[in-house]
């Protein structure tokens, strides 16, 4: 696990699920709870807690791009990820994960 603190994609890849993760619970139970049965509570809660996962998310995406010299696209579809439900896990595993392992592998050499 601190392997994955030692470099900013290690870093994006925890926030990117942790934000994917309140994204679902957001998504899937906030909003049912809200508007099925008139509880607003959780959605205050998961709401302002994804919200600024979102926003740590959006800044280590870019921080990642400009230390590893990502291509626009890399980090648009990247971005793009976490407005999707499960975005985020399908990005990390078609996207991060293999940047993150020539990362720990060139830093290995």
């Amino acid at each position: 696990m601190t392997s994955f603190l030692k470099s900013s994609i290690g870093r994006l890849r925890i926030i990117a699920f942790i934000e994917g993760c309140s994204f679902i619970l957001l998504v899937f139970v906030g909003m049912p709870l809200k508007y099925f049965f008139d509880s607003g509570t959780l959605n205050k809660i998961v709401g302002q807690s994804h919200g600024f996962l979102f926003l740590l998310f959006i800044v280590a995406t870019f921080l990642a791009a400009s230390t590893h010299k990502w291509k626009k696209s890399t980090t648009f579809w990247i971005l793009l990820s976490s407005i999707v439900p499960f975005g985020t896990f399908i990005a990390d595993y078609k996207l991060m994960k293999p940047a993150h392992d020539k990362d720990r592998a060139g830093s290995k050499a």
